[in-house]
């Protein structure tokens, strides 16, 4: 049975590799140059929105082709149950804002389970030309290398990254909360794209990396390539990530922070 499964894994990270490859192409190569900030309607926001479905719909459309019986869940409303076992977890755009800027953090999230465990993550990050992926049991990768989450260092030398929501009163208690937790740590990083930050926890450019209000799309990838890569995940003590809290860091800063982040209330607001 577990060779099936291995060749599962290798036959749906290929798909995924592909997938997200050509997603990222299409993000990279279809953004205007002359891109323009802008919140009103009818402007450079609803071109985002265009390419983010665009993304979206080759995604879905390349797997299903090949896999038709597998469940989709996906940021721009693709879902679907399937009867395969194997339901694929997609974010088209991860870092929608940083795109929208003409700024590196952005890439395509693509995860796989197998009767309901991630089996696979990939994440695309064309401005920064790599490549994270991940089967379990097999180790992550950037660009075909092996990546490890860095040793950790004294947690006060920690540099930890996380993300802001977009509504204003939750954000200004998230605010409240790194102003507590920035004198306990070297730094603090906010890129803009969590699938980002979970790959840099993998590849130790960070040494932790915590968040509130994620979506299965923007942390199921991610998260299994830092883990793959030996960090530790997790949402409050004993749980899962999940909405309320997802936590990611080198072993022994996590089991300082996540305890910490409780205390704290990184998980309510």
């Amino acid at each position: 049975m577990s060779a099936q499964v291995d060749q599962l894994k290798a036959e749906l990270l290929e798909l995924a590799l592909e997938a997200a490859h050509r997603a990222g192409a299409l993000l990279h190569d279809g953004r205007p140059e002359d891109l323009e900030v802008s919140a009103t309607k009818s402007s450079s926001v609803d071109v985002v929105t265009e390419m983010d479905l665009a993304s979206e719909k080759l995604i879905t459309g390349y797997l299903s082709e090949r896999r038709p019986d597998d469940g989709f869940l996906g940021e721009e409303g693709s879902s679907s149950a399937g009867t395969s076992g194997v339901r694929w977890i997609v974010d088209p755009l991860d870092g929608t804002v940083n795109y929208l800027y003409g700024l590196p953090g952005w890439a395509v999230s693509i995860a796989a389970e197998f009767e309901g465990e991630t089996v696979i993550g990939v994440v695309e990050s064309p401005p920064r030309r790599e490549t994270f992926r991940a089967a379990l049991g097999h180790g992550a990768f950037r660009n075909a290398q092996p990546v490890r989450c860095r040793p950790a260092p004294p947690f006060d030398q920690a540099l930890v990254g996380t993300g802001f929501n977009y509504v204003a009163e939750r954000r200004a208690v998230q605010a409240d909360l790194v102003r507590q937790l920035i004198p306990r740590v070297r730094d603090i990083r906010r890129s803009g794209s969590a699938a980002v930050d979970l790959c840099d926890v993998a590849a130790g450019r960070l040494d932790a990396f915590y968040e509130r209000g994620l979506h299965s799309w923007d942390l199921a990838a991610g998260d299994l390539i830092a883990r793959e890569a030996g960090a530790r995940t997790g949402g409050r003590p004993g749980l899962p990530p999940d909405g309320e809290l997802a936590v990611a860091a080198s072993p022994g800063v996590f089991e300082i922070l996540q305890p910490l982040l409780d205390r704290l209330g990184a998980w309510h607001d």
